[in-house]
């Protein structure tokens, strides 16, 4: 059996998979859901916080 030549393993050029402004927009919309996630963190903890401080009617 012949190789062709230039198909060895991994050693051929890489081909781009994704256009740079995809790539952004993928990094911003992550940037966007972690900011988010930790605002709704926040939220929780100083909601749970100020419940507790409240104490419970009797």
């Amino acid at each position: 059996m012949i190789r062709a030549s230039g198909t060895v393993g991994f050693q051929g050029r890489p081909a781009i998979a994704a256009s740079s402004r995809l790539t952004q927009a993928v990094a911003a919309s992550l940037a966007i859901a972690a900011l988010s996630l930790c605002l709704i963190v926040t939220l929780t903890v100083l909601t749970t916080k100020a419940t507790m401080a409240m104490g419970l009617p009797v």
